[in-house]
């Protein structure tokens, strides 16, 4: 997915790459975060506003983030900008990168996996541990992947 600014009503909330986004999580764990009835503006909307934290990498060797849902942004304390130029490896501490990186290479072969728990980190120096992710693999039209998107509603801050 290509930088096209902060999800909002002149993009369509970005509306294509979070259909495939969402779309992908259906088809690999038959969870649906969205409201599929719903037309997909709507439906990206609805994500980018949510009560739960939702943000995407996109699938190159050493990954860079291209989505977070505006609780995503409140609680790594950034700006759409800030996020989406940042190696997604950065939202963790680096004691912590080895653990992610391994976890992200058994989703990339699996397609998804839920229960993660880590520690990252806030643009201000704020560490969360968070809880309960799903981490699934995102694909296009054409079924190649494409990045890894995560969702989770539970974090504590330490």
């Amino acid at each position: 997915m290509n930088k096209t600014g902060l999800s909002n009503s002149e993009n369509s909330y970005l509306k294509e790459y979070i259909h495939l986004i969402t779309s992908s999580l259906k088809k690999l764990a038959n969870i649906e975060i969205v409201d599929f009835s719903l037309s997909i503006e709507e439906q990206a909307k609805q994500v980018f506003n949510s009560d739960y934290v939702l943000l995407a990498h996109n699938g190159s060797n050493d990954p860079t983030f291209n989505y977070a849902n505006q609780k995503a942004l409140s609680l790594f304390e950034m700006t759409w900008d800030e996020f989406t130029n940042m190696p997604s490896k950065y939202s963790a501490e680096s004691d912590e990168r080895a653990t992610r990186e391994q976890f992200l290479a058994e989703v990339a072969e699996k397609g998804f996996s839920k229960n993660y728990s880590g520690i990252r980190i806030s643009k201000t120096g704020k560490r969360f541990e968070i809880r309960n992710v799903i981490l699934w693999n995102v694909y296009d039209s054409e079924g190649n992947r494409i990045g890894q998107a995560a969702m989770f509603d539970k974090y504590e801050y330490l």
